[in-house]
């Protein structure tokens, strides 16, 4: 009879020590989890961030692409005479302000 009362509680104590361990692993896992949870929500605030430089570059490099176009075209160096060196064509008259 003793001897059933000794296992009975050896039974109890290691059932009880391997439900406090899994209890451990558990609530450990679930604080890891948590830590995680919050690094992905910034990981993903960062990526939306990235994600929209990208399409601001991505429409800079466009407007870039287009000057570059109208720079090699006739109009542009006319426009680049008239304005910064004074020069005009055949036809036209130049009017100045008086001082």
């Amino acid at each position: 009879m003793r001897r059933k009362k000794k296992k009975s509680l050896q039974n109890k104590i290691a059932m009880a020590s391997v439900t406090f361990v899994v209890g451990v692993l558990f609530i450990g896992l679930m604080t890891e989890s948590s830590r995680l949870e919050g690094k992905v929500a910034q990981y993903e605030a960062k990526k939306s961030e990235v994600s929209a430089k990208i399409k601001d570059e991505e429409a800079r490099t466009k407007e870039i692409d287009e000057l570059k176009k109208y720079m090699q075209t006739d109009e542009y160096a006319k426009e680049v005479a008239r304005d910064k060196l004074g020069l005009v064509e055949g036809n036209q008259i130049i009017f100045k302000e008086e001082e």
